[in-house]
């Protein structure tokens, strides 16, 4: 992975993020997976955790089980679980309730023209 460049992978990791929709959620794995680095949802985590930029919804990813992993990043320990259940999305113990109904899978619902 010589050609990998951060900048570039940072700018994609946002860009795909303002994509999920309103009261949907998704995950680290399938972030990274739609911008062409699959082995590198850890890195999309660090990235999210570190995410200062305005309109980049960081709290609608989480980790592939639905756990809200990264609410550690945010302002207070409540604050991703409050904007979650703002959008209608309900969590239950730091985890998305019908997990399977709120996941977004980018790569099944985004349409790519080249």
């Amino acid at each position: 992975m010589s050609d990998f460049d951060k900048e570039d992978f940072v700018g994609a990791v946002y860009q795909m993020v303002k994509t999920v929709p309103y009261g949907r959620a998704t995950s680290y794995g399938a972030i990274a997976r739609a911008i062409g680095y699959p082995n590198m949802s850890r890195m999309v985590g660090r990235v999210l955790g570190g995410c200062s930029e305005v309109g980049v919804p960081a709290y609608r990813i989480v980790n592939s089980q639905g756990i809200l992993s990264g609410k550690d990043a945010f302002g207070t320990p409540t604050e991703m679980q409050e904007k979650l259940e703002e959008e209608g999305i309900r969590v239950e113990n730091n985890r998305i309730k019908d997990w399977k109904k709120v996941f977004w899978n980018p790569l099944d619902e985004i349409s790519f023209v080249p």
